[in-house]
């Protein structure tokens, strides 16, 4: 008797953007059917409706992880979390922000409880989340690591030409700027090169940016490069990591591109993010890095601008679904 396929989780995102249609559409794709039985935690009365306008044959609804039948390639874990009057498309709304975190909360506990190989998130609107009664909610990273009991969490971005890790992410950029220190500089090196080795990298190549413009410009332009930054990149190299830097960052994307580096530690949020999705914005993946559990998820938001029109693209989703499988191997 052939062993059942693997369990993943699918988070579907905010019921009122396009997380669902995504989840949905990127389901639908047999090809992923032979990888894994995939699992959407969200409301049944939304996959259904919409597996019926994009082709996705659901196998099961089930309302407990343990129903879930062997051959089942497409099952809907029904939250039960907001009813469809409650719904209203393309708005943030305290509701569905409410709805949405439970479904992370759902299937992150599947994981934590070893009934789930990994979590691939659907995007939240974290004004929603907050409008719900979660003060201080600042994303998926934060919140999945609470969950893990991590105090320690770190964001990268991957695609087929380049990786990028965070030393900070979802924080303002004054205090991007004020929270960086030598062993957090250090930590995200560490947490990076060993993401890096997990992705089948044997000998990863890291380049780290500068904060300040011109990297500091030799003390010109502030002086974290020198006081923070390099002597990071010492003790790591001391740990065996090959790591160079800091570079300016405006210079070393393009130069990873071209193959001076397998991947670039980014000091904040935007310097990060704004080249990975100028870069390939359909193929770039978040992966939440530091915990005991896989998270791969979509690197765009809710996108209400198009929610409900039936155009989101789903490509994201499926590259975050093989990447999910890729890394639980």
């Amino acid at each position: 008797m052939n062993q059942p396929l693997p369990v993943f989780t699918i988070s579907s995102g905010d019921p009122s953007g396009i997380g669902p249609e995504v989840a949905v559409k990127a389901c639908a794709d047999e090809s992923l059917h032979t990888l894994a039985r995939w699992v959407i935690v969200g409301e049944a009365w939304q996959v259904a409706e919409l597996a019926e306008q994009f082709g996705l044959t659901v196998d099961q609804v089930i309302t407990d992880i343990d129903e879930l039948a062997n051959d089942s390639r497409v099952a809907v874990l029904d939250a039960e979390q907001i009813s469809k009057a409650e719904v209203t498309v393309a708005q943030v709304s305290a509701v569905c922000g409410a709805a949405a975190v439970n479904y992370v909360r759902i299937a992150t506990q599947l994981c934590i409880d070893g009934k789930s190989n990994a979590i691939v998130t659907a995007p939240i609107n974290k004004e929603a989340v907050v409008a719900s009664g979660r003060e201080g909610f600042c994303g998926h990273t934060e919140f999945i690591a609470e969950m893990c009991g991590r105090d320690t969490s770190r964001m990268l971005l991957v695609n087929d030409q380049l990786c990028v890790v965070h030393v900070t992410t979802h924080c303002s950029l004054f205090d991007a700027a004020t929270k960086i220190d030598i062993e957090r500089i250090r930590e995200t090196i560490e947490i990076g090169h060993q993401a890096m080795l997990h992705l089948g990298f044997e000998s990863p190549r890291l380049c780290i940016c500068g904060l300040n413009p011109h990297a500091g410009e030799n003390g010109m332009f502030g002086d974290e490069e020198s006081r923070l930054i390099a002597p990071a990149v010492v003790l790591a190299r001391e740990q065996g990591i090959d790591i160079t830097g800091p570079f300016p960052a405006d210079t070393l994307f393009m130069q990873g591109v071209r193959g001076k580096c397998d991947m670039i530690v980014a000091m904040y949020h935007d310097q990060g993010h704004v080249p990975m999705k100028l870069l390939d914005f359909e193929h770039t993946v978040n992966v939440t890095l530091g915990l005991p559990i896989i998270r791969t998820s979509v690197d765009h938001g809710t996108a209400f601008d198009i929610a409900g029109q039936g155009v989101a693209d789903p490509e994201d989703m499926k590259t975050a679904m093989r990447l999910a499988v890729k890394m639980s191997k």
